[in-house]
């Protein structure tokens, strides 16, 4: 077997593709009801709830990092696991430690800035085509976990402190990926780049859409149960990881 084969076949993270962000889009929604269901619904709290998620998270990676291949099911399962972890602990920090929605979002994309240094100082690249070693792994999934939960965290900013209200929030980030999609499409900005702004984004737009699926309805939401609407996420999770080509991303070879 030759170097380029076998470093696609340890490849972990799979290739993007439409279908990689319509997944992505349904887990990180997802993260919000089921993060809200433990918190709220439960009433367990955002501290007890973040425990709780933490335990999965760090399950789920050491699975992911342990596994020989990639494994669509595992990796999809660690991106929730990434993204309700962040839900409540973005909810920790902006509301009961009290440093508010923008308090808790420039903390956090600094907490991200210096995942993503650390990352490069360390590999000498952040792109996801080198996520094939479980040190670069490890970079790969704490980078994650800091974007889902600065994507709460700017997900609330923008619909509650700004105002712009539940669709608001949706138009704005909607936009903005559309951006990022013609920048794609249409220019030279580096796809890594692109990548990471692409990612993060997709995190407040999850934020937002769970938002509206299950807040009240004077508060501009649709009011529909947290578990009931986390039931119909997972459902169309699993038929586009079961449907939808699910590959292991090419190692770059440079």
């Amino acid at each position: 077997m030759n170097t380029s084969t076998t470093h696609h076949a340890l490849s972990k993270v799979p290739e993007i593709t439409l279908g990689f962000w319509l997944i992505k889009i349904a887990a990180t929604t997802l993260g919000e009801t089921g993060g809200d269901a433990l918190s709220m619904s439960l009433n367990l709290g955002y501290l007890v709830s973040t425990a709780i998620f933490a335990v999965v998270f760090l399950a789920a990676v050491s699975a992911q990092i342990r596994a020989r291949a990639f494994r669509p099911a595992l990796y999809w399962l660690t991106i929730v696991a990434t993204t309700t972890v962040g839900t409540t602990l973005a909810d920790f920090a902006d509301r009961s430690l009290g440093i508010g929605y923008a308090g808790g979002s420039a903390l956090l994309l600094a907490l991200l800035l210096l995942s993503l240094a650390a990352w490069y100082r360390s590999m000498g690249t952040v792109s996801v085509d080198t996520v094939n070693s479980p040190k670069a792994e490890l970079f790969y999934w704490v980078t994650i976990m800091f974007s889902q939960t600065l994507g709460t965290a700017l997900g609330d900013w923008t619909a509650d402190t700004i105002g712009l209200g539940y669709l608001g929030g949706m138009l704005v980030f909607v936009t903005l990926l559309a951006a990022l999609a013609a920048a794609y499409y249409w220019t030279s900005i580096s796809r890594t780049l692109l990548f990471w702004a692409a990612f993060i984004l997709t995190r407040p737009l999850g934020a937002v859409v769970g938002d509206f699926l299950d807040k009240p309805l004077q508060s501009g939401g649709l009011a529909l149960s947290r578990f009931s609407a986390s039931a119909v996420l997972v459902s169309f999770m699993v038929i586009c990881i079961l449907l939808l080509p699910q590959r292991a991303a090419a190692r770059a070879s440079h």
